[in-house]
């Protein structure tokens, strides 16, 4: 056990979640559950067509609806200060608030109809009986012209590398050149995107699924023109987010604005077939791998061409090159990403946004190598392994790869894999296949804020407005308190989910733990120092003379460094200085200036076994273990967790997401969880996830990376490996469905 457990810390122990009572129970409210007095119902109505412009609404039929409070539209829709297609940072994306008649996309809110019930208002919604001047859509990736964008992902250049890339390829004894095409994805929280809006003269109250407090606050500010300390946004409990609830949507926005037309509290929450359009998805792909490697298996080259599509009016490009960037060593090494647009709802942020998409073809380019140089897959990425960063030159902060790779394949049994497929059947008649992937996402982290108050009764309040959706903050970041201030965690109240709180940052890009955490530690050590201040220049305390540095916390006491047996409680200390309590704020370190220095990323290695029937080309996957590397660990349940809902996402891009379009209407033809295909228990006999031990002294003072997005990369790309290994059939197009096994 390591030495900080044995005197007391809860840092490292694998804690049950906090909020697991409220939830189970029903005592958590989420946003849909908040009912201020006088609440009133809204419902979007969306477009059938994906381009043109609505012509004619049956307001009448609509409004005479006996529950029918108001009908919104770009007509009598509340002005906005700021337009909802300026850009104010880098990562706003253009909303559709009614501002005209356009459509842009299937799906896309044309109208909002207040009522006194829901069902009133899906009612009169249904009234309205929409027509459309209509125009033929594209839909299909490059179908709009192919171009450069200036970036891709979250501001990423849109090529880099490194060598040269026709003399990598000459110096090759084997190459390979495939592409591969992943379909797009779309955002499906198990709570939809929602609001419950409340206007008080000009001060505003939103219960909404947030992942950004701070900066839906900010956007809010803008577009209605109060300050943003007028707002309030509050979340205490977040039912998934993945990137969606990142940046606000239109359903969020839309019901303010209903609020405001009618003076009435309002609330809009998203039925699950409006989630395919206005919140945002994964863009598809078509990437293309160029590799080549000398007999022994070593690259010589590594090209990766990335096309992703984006939306008619506005720029997200998925960055699925940026795992050739940074994974495998190589001489040459060449990324490039091009776009194109269609009628669709803008792409966004989507877990593990370009690593996800990328890793998979760049897994399967590396077992097709594999295969035409005969080298075990494992052996061939261990030849490739990446001592340094590949194309920066960078050391990395840490990197325990090596035992993911090692830990992984031994408790899944890697070394008794047959190098040729079709060779293993279960008792069933089933083939049986193995396949592997490597995981990496980069370790970054935001900049927060926390307070903490330490009161007189020896316990402690910790206020950021950090966010829980589901990882487990919760109960991590009182964790984290209760080791910088040495208290028991039953002593700490955290409070969250209120942007009245300290900017808590971003839950999202795997950093909320790294960037509210870091907050929460410096406001800890913020308030013991001055705790300690109190005591040691108090000539009535054991402490006296001691220096700030010269006493440590634990067990609700101060006690000097030279002479343990002098200490002091927490509340004797405050009420010798008459204070009811001390407060202190810290902030995390946002960007480490080490980060221009070392190169940071979590890592791990993904073994998977499927099983297919031969007849039908049914794919189970039967086992997945995963083996992750992600510095210093919080709370170990928890980053399990984690790992295990990543992998479980990863299958879900392998065999079974796929967002179906009709060419002709635009519209997706498979908008509900029946026909959109997402893994349940029964898909997943067994999961297994190892926590290879790591110690990261660069990447923030707590060494904490990101796990949340880690596991899904690798695990398709394993899977899509095992489905090679069991078959012989080398499916390109992603998911892998039986269709594509029987041709």
């Amino acid at each position: 056990m390591p030495e900080r457990q044995r005197h007391g810390s809860s840092i490292g122990l694998p804690l049950t979640r906090r909020d697991g009572p409220d939830k189970v129970t029903g005592a958590a409210r989420y946003s849909a559950d908040i009912r201020p007095d006088g609440l009133v119902h809204a419902v979007m109505a969306t477009s059938t067509i994906a381009k043109g412009r609505v012509t004619h609404l049956d307001l009448a039929a609509a409004e005479a609806h006996p529950g029918v409070i108001a009908v919104m539209t770009p007509d009598n829709a509340p002005p906005l200060a700021k337009s909802p297609d300026e850009k104010d940072n880098p990562f706003a994306f253009r909303l559709n608030l009614l501002q005209d008649h356009t459509v842009r996309y299937a799906g896309q809110p044309i109208a909002v109809v207040v009522a006194t019930t829901l069902e009133a208002a899906t009612e009169g919604a249904a009234l309205l009986s929409p027509r459309y001047e209509s125009e033929a859509p594209t839909i299909g990736l490059g179908e709009g012209g192919i171009f450069t964008p200036d970036s891709v992902g979250a501001g990423s250049p849109t090529s880099d590398g490194t060598g040269d890339m026709e003399a990598g390829l000459a110096a090759a004894d084997a190459r390979v050149t495939a592409t591969y095409e992943t379909a797009g994805q779309y955002h499906n929280p198990l709570e939809p995107h929602c609001s419950v809006a409340q206007w008080d003269g000009d001060r505003l109250t939103l219960h909404t699924p947030s992942q950004a407090l701070w900066i839906a606050k900010a956007r809010l500010a803008g577009f209605f023109g109060i300050p943003p300390e007028n707002i309030r946004v509050v979340c205490h409990y977040l039912g998934g987010g993945f990137g969606s609830k990142g940046f606000l949507s239109p359903p969020q926005i839309l019901g303010i604005m209903a609020a405001k037309l009618t003076g009435r509290p309002v609330k809009l929450v998203t039925r699950r077939e409006q989630m395919f359009g206005p919140v945002g998805h994964r863009s598809p792909t078509r990437q293309t791998l160029t590799l080549g490697a000398t007999r022994d298996g070593a690259l010589t080259a590594l090209g990766h061409h990335t096309l992703s599509q984006t939306s008619a009016y506005d720029d997200f490009f998925e960055a699925s090159g940026l795992v050739a960037r940074h994974l495998y060593a190589s001489p040459a090494i060449s990324t490039t990403h091009e776009g194109s647009r269609a009628d669709i709802g803008t792409p966004i942020f989507m877990r593990a946004p370009g690593e996800a998409s990328g890793s998979v073809a760049v897994e399967s380019a590396l077992d097709e190598l594999a295969l035409a140089l005969d080298i075990d897959p494992l052996d061939l990425r261990l030849k490739n392994y990446a001592e340094v960063e590949p194309i920066t030159g960078r050391p990395f902060s840490s990197k325990a790869l090596r035992g993911c790779y090692a830990q992984g394949a031994e408790r899944f049994g890697w070394d008794r894999r047959p190098r040729a497929p079709r060779a293993m059947r279960d008792t069933d008649g089933l083939l049986v296949g193995w396949g592997m992937g490597t995981a990496t996402y980069p370790a970054g982290m935001m900049q927060g804020e926390a307070r903490a108050t330490i009161r007189a009764d020896g316990t402690a309040l910790i206020e950021t407005a950090a966010q829980d959706m589901g990882q487990g903050a919760w109960t991590v970041l009182a964790q984290i308190a209760a080791d910088g201030l040495g208290l028991s965690l039953d002593r700490v109240t955290l409070r969250i989910g209120d942007s009245d709180l300290p900017n808590g940052g971003l839950a999202g890009g795997s950093t909320g733990t790294a960037t509210s955490g870091t907050a929460v530690h410096a406001a800890a050590q913020a308030v013991i120092a001055q705790l300690a201040d109190l005591a040691t220049t108090d000539p009535a305390s054991p402490l006296y003379g001691a220096g700030n540095a010269g006493v440590t916390a634990s067990e609700g006491r101060l006690a000097r460094r030279d002479d343990p047996a002098r200490s002091e409680r927490f509340g004797d200390i405050l009420a010798r200085a008459g204070k009811p309590s001390v407060a202190a704020k810290g902030q995390g370190a946002g960007e480490p200036a080490s980060r221009k220095t070392y190169a940071m990323h979590a890592h791990g290695a993904v073994y998977a076994e499927v099983k297919v029937d031969p007849d039908l080309g049914q794919v189970r996957v039967t086992r997945l273990v995963g083996a992750f590397a992600a510095g210093r660990i919080v709370n170990p349940r928890l980053v399990r967790s984690q790992y295990e809902g990543g992998m479980i996402w990863g299958l879900s891009l392998a065999l079974h997401e796929h967002a179906a379009h009709d060419r002709r209407s635009g519209r997706i033809v498979n908008a509900n969880l029946a026909d959109y295909h997402v893994p349940v228990s029964a898909d997943l006999p067994s999961i297994e996830t190892i926590l290879v031990e790591e110690h990261d002294p660069h990447v923030n003072p707590l060494g904490i990376k990101g796990v949340g997005e880690l596991g899904i990369t690798g695990t398709a790309g394993a899977i899509a490996n095992a489905v090679w290994h069991a078959t012989g059939v080398r499916v390109r197009e992603i998911p892998i469905t039986l269709d594509k096994l029987l041709t």
